[in-house]
């Protein structure tokens, strides 16, 4: 049987972290009926190589974020990043979400910014490569800001597509480098045909082996990057790629969680997020 696989280090629970606080508090115990599901899996990431941190960042930036007080939890969140993508591609696992602090879509090659400090899907892109998978990988971004980093870091990559929703409309790097702005207030279901639009049919298009898909739920209502979104837009959004990476390419789809402070829309949406994975 296929799996689902969560990955989780009890190190996201015990502090308060830039920007997004102490929404891990209680976790995973929130999950605790999703994660008996006998086709879900709770696993302890290991921490990032530092020779996969220097495939995507310069060893000056690297030594200098070495001193940070977070660094650790960074690491254990790239590590999960890098082992779901292996197990994803490699047939172990069908589906993965991934928890993830002080690091992700904001860590350029020599530079970072907003709570996330070292790149999540860089080293991992970089050693599915290295193992051999020299495959087309897609990358959705619906955090509430664009992900600089993220595109920095595959700028001129033309098998990396990277669909931004953030704020401004662009399309550059041959066509596979997009933002898309969704507006300051938007509706679930205006948000949701616009990524039907504008991501599942580029994806349909452009054919990856595997979908990231860098998740912040801060744009749901009450959070710092509100656009008016609710809970249940999320688990909805979950569901409409899930469709997609199962057409496209045989259900590899990987959910990173970026942004989102308030610790009670996390405690609703992913353990159903969980749920809708492993349907």
């Amino acid at each position: 049987m296929q799996t689902t696989g969560v990955y989780f280090h009890e190190i996201f629970k015990e502090a308060s972290w830039e920007i997004v606080g102490e929404r891990f508090r209680n976790f995973p115990e929130v999950m605790e009926d999703v994660l008996s599901l006998p086709n879900v899996t709770l696993i302890k990431p290991e921490k990032v190589s530092e020779d996969l941190l220097l495939s995507v960042h310069t060893p000056e930036f690297l030594d200098g974020i070495k001193k940070r007080w977070d660094y650790e939890a960074a690491c254990f969140s790239v590590g999960g990043c890098v082992e779901a993508s292996w197990q994803v591609m490699s047939g172990e696992m069908r589906n993965a979400l991934v928890f993830n602090l002080a690091a992700g879509h904001h860590a350029s090659p020599s530079h970072a910014w907003g709570g996330t400090y070292i790149s999540s899907i860089g080293p991992a892109v970089s050693n599915l490569r290295k193992m051999g998978i020299n495959e087309r990988f897609a990358i959705l971004d619906t955090d509430a800001h664009h992900g600089d980093g993220t595109r920095a870091i595959f700028m001129g990559d033309h098998d990396v597509l990277h669909v931004c929703f953030c704020y401004g409309s662009r399309v550059e790097d041959e066509g596979t480098k997009i933002d898309i702005d969704p507006g300051w207030k938007t509706s679930d279901e205006e948000y949701l045909e616009l990524v039907r639009q504008e991501f599942v049919a580029r994806v349909d298009d452009f054919s990856p082996s595997l979908i990231f898909h860098e998740l912040g739920y801060d744009t749901c209502r009450g959070d710092y990057g509100d656009r008016g979104l609710s809970p249940e837009f999320f688990i909805e959004l979950v569901r409409e790629v899930k469709r997609c990476a199962e057409r496209v390419c045989e259900g590899r789809y990987i959910v990173i969680t970026m942004g989102g402070a308030r610790r009670e829309t996390a405690e609703y949406i992913f353990p159903r997020i969980v749920e809708v994975m492993a349907e």
